[in-house]
């Protein structure tokens, strides 16, 4: 039997009255409210209604009939709901909350701003940017869908069926036909075939409402910009997130040329993107917020391993940005006055809904100098939990490699723990327990699990040296000291033990590691080294190359790997991006007493014009790409991110 009655309509609506055809306003949150329970013909009698809140329940969709023509304020926040096209039957609607749906994504908010032209707000907030956006898109995607219609229609041949070829076209122009970003591919294909098949229904001659979006009432007085709300995430991209320009010559230039500086091929790059999205109350004139980490979106899917992200989270300052390198659109952004973000790590988790549906998380940990992990369900736009994880600030987390719960996070307080952050419960809250506690002699800068055995020891770089810690759960101590330390040789033999802030591996075996010995890069076997150890906790590691690095004395620029590629990447004091092709060293170490290797290519600063000025000089704090080196992003002391395309 459903829960909603007449007899309950009555007692929650207002004003008070004996006849369903009279409320203006119903609230029916917190009812535990299943899809099923929303009846059409009762609530059909509604003439009148103009607001309802459905808040709080357990819906996964919205009835396409409910027959409320008057209806101004919906507040559907707090449900399950993983659909949005069927909000179009309320064509009045003006306000509307789907905040805490988690399996609402980027291209849901574009199709809510498409359906409901007359909408000023959604989830509290003015929705004329997005709907600025959604008539961009759309207008890009009608020219290209006519375009590629003229193309297919002149292809045909004339015995083929009218009925076919039109069927054929659709379907084509969903396959071939793209605009944007991967993460709003949802809403673009979507596009597409509406598109497509209104051209097919009108001959061939595009409608104008296919072209033209009516911007609803309001829409031309919010073209400031907005400071988003503490602990929340925008989307997409704002007014003040700044795109910075190139000159031609300096695009030129920057692109290196066949010959890198080892000797080796190099690998064409261009300057894509220069933004500053990370700004200080949102001011242009900021070009000192430092940008600390960045990391690449793994793919959500099962069985997708094969496939690589355009898309990069970013942090520095107060705020953490989600961008398309594509597009150089700002997808998200979470800002949390007073925090400043050191380090960002994604996972993809595996959550079962009420109704038993197996759905795929993208979650972004971001944590910094208040010693908090916010974990962050990106797609949905929501901080879903708070891990107070150390009393002093975090210098670095990362996820495991296995284990899709498991997160390290590493202080000043100089320890290193290992949490189990969980699946969210059904109010996707996340409950983290804590499984290990890893003593450090110094601060660790770096994490690294052992690419051949990450459930068994996890490596750290140290501003004392580069440690090794067991972290087998199988073992009864759960707190645990250093196992070894690491020391590498310099000049006459002498081994010695110095700060390590740069570690990665470049595949199961070959570590690269930078701190160590002043304007270099060491390579470095872990099978070799950790099979030498015998019962030392000092162990000199078995060098296989060193790369010729900036002579700088400056510390913390952190290197990153491309194992896929066979790369090491590291920025410097003077903007540039050094990029190192190991490929070789992998298959055949150099000799020992070998000269450093020189980089493959170095990528010069391109000197950005903000403001009207050069932006001649900066540090690149890190460097990241992503799998197949599609993308590079650069992360600098100057609020600036830099991202690189290989054609």
């Amino acid at each position: 039997m459903s829960p909603l009655t007449s007899q309950l309509l009555l007692q929650r609506g207002r004003p008070k009255t004996n006849r369903l055809g009279k409320i203006r306003s119903l609230d029916l949150s917190g009812l535990k409210l299943l899809s099923e329970h929303l009846d059409p013909n009762l609530l059909g009698r509604l003439k009148q209604l103009q607001e309802l809140d459905l808040s709080n329940n357990q819906l996964e969709v919205l009835p396409a009939n409910l027959g409320l023509p008057h209806l101004r304020v919906l507040r559907c926040a707090n449900n399950q709901l993983g659909d949005v096209t069927t909000l179009c039957q309320f064509p009045r609607l003006e306000e509307l909350s789907l905040e805490g749906n988690p399996f609402l994504t980027v291209s849901d908010n574009l199709k809510i701003s498409f359906l409901l032209p007359n909408l000023r707000k959604v989830n509290g907030k003015d929705a004329a940017s997005t709907c600025s956006q959604v008539e961009n898109l759309n207008r890009e995607l009608s020219n290209r869908v006519t375009a590629y219609w003229e193309k297919f229609m002149a292809a045909r041949g004339p015995e083929q069926e009218a009925e076919k070829v039109q069927t054929d076209f659709v379907n084509s122009a969903i396959r071939d036909v793209h605009y944007g970003p991967e993460s709003l591919r949802e809403f673009t294909q979507w596009r597409v075939r509406m598109i497509s098949e209104e051209l097919v229904s009108s001959g061939g001659n595009p409608t104008r409402e296919a072209n033209i979006l009516k911007k609803p009432p309001g829409a031309a007085a919010a073209s400031g910009p907005r400071s988003p709300p503490q602990a929340r995430l925008a989307t997409l991209k704002r007014p003040h997130d700044a795109l910075l320009s190139v000159s031609p010559s300096k695009r030129m230039s920057a692109t290196p040329s066949a010959q890198g500086e080892g000797g080796q091929c190099a690998l064409q790059l261009e300057p894509l993107h220069f933004l500053q999205c990370h700004s200080r109350n949102n001011s242009p004139r900021d070009l000192e917020t430092q940008l600390w980490a960045c990391a690449f979106e793994p793919p959500c899917e099962e069985g997708h391993a094969g496939t690589t992200s355009q898309t990069v989270a970013t942090c520095g300052g107060e705020a953490v940005c989600v961008i398309d390198c594509q597009t150089g659109i700002v997808l998200h952004k979470y800002k949390s006055p007073g925090e400043e973000f050191f380090s960002v790590a994604w996972t993809t988790l595996t959550v079962v809904t009420q109704a038993g549906h197996k759905k795929r998380w993208s979650v972004l940990a971001a944590a910094g100098l208040r010693g908090l992990v916010r974990l962050l369900h990106v797609r949905a736009g929501f901080c879903c939990g708070v891990i107070r994880a150390h009393k002093k600030a975090i210098a670095t987390l990362c996820f495991s490699p296995t284990h899709e719960t498991h997160l390290f996070t590493a202080s000043y307080d100089k320890r290193i723990i290992l949490w189990d952050i969980g699946v969210p419960n059904q109010d996707y809250e996340f409950q983290a327990s804590q499984l290990l506690t890893l003593e450090s002699a110094s601060i660790p800068l770096r994490l690294c699990p052992v690419a051949s055995c990450p459930d068994a020891y996890l490596l750290a770089g140290c501003e004392g040296g580069c440690c090794c810690w067991d972290v087998r759960l199988d073992h009864p101590q759960k707190k645990r000291a250093c196992e070894a330390e690491f020391a590498f040789s310099s000049e006459g033999s002498k081994t010695t033990r110095h700060r390590v802030d740069g570690l990665a591996f470049v595949n199961e075996d070959v570590v690269a590691s930078k701190g160590s010995s002043p304007g270099t890069i060491s390579l470095w076997s872990w099978r070799q080294t950790w099979g030498a150890r015998g019962s030392q906790s000092v162990v000199s590691v078995v060098i296989l190359a060193h790369l010729q690095w900036s002579s700088t004395e400056l510390a913390y620029f952190s290197l990153s790997t491309c194992p896929e590629q066979g790369l090491v990447l590291c920025g410097d004091e003077e903007g540039s991006v050094w990029i190192y092709d190991v490929q070789h060293v992998l298959k055949q170490p150099l000799p020992p007493a070998a000269l450093p290797q020189a980089p493959t290519q170095i990528l010069k600063w391109p000197q950005p014009r903000a403001l009207g000025q050069l932006v001649t000089k900066t540090m690149v704090n890190t460097v990241v790409a992503n799998a197949a080196f599609t993308y590079l992003t650069a992360l600098t002391d100057s609020n600036i991110v830099a991202i690189w395309k290989r054609p």
